[in-house]
């Protein structure tokens, strides 16, 4: 039996999934091997990977249907740019 699994990539500027078929037993980081994409994307080395927009380890076991993302570290932090918005709107 295998699984079907998707490796997914935003950049600022695009987007890709990856489609893999892996064997049962499979890691979130055997997923991450076999999409290449640390090859294809040299600069998401060392960001978080997630399992359906929740992080989890590299370690994590994978169940098939799996969305693996890669979470980029934020250009800014959401709640000072709110509070920056609402203090010009005062």
């Amino acid at each position: 039996m295998s699984l079907r699994v998707s490796v997914v990539v935003a950049l600022k500027d695009r987007q890709e999934i990856i489609e893999l078929e892996l064997p049962e037993q499979s890691r979130v980081s055997d997923a991450l091997e076999a999409s290449r994409v640390f090859e294809r994307f040299p600069e998401l080395r060392g960001v978080e990977p997630g399992i359906w927009s929740r992080r989890c380890a590299a370690e994590s076991l994978l169940r098939d249907g799996d969305r693996i993302e890669l979470y980029r570290p934020l250009q800014a932090d959401p709640k000072q740019m709110r509070r920056s918005r609402a203090s010009r709107t005062r």
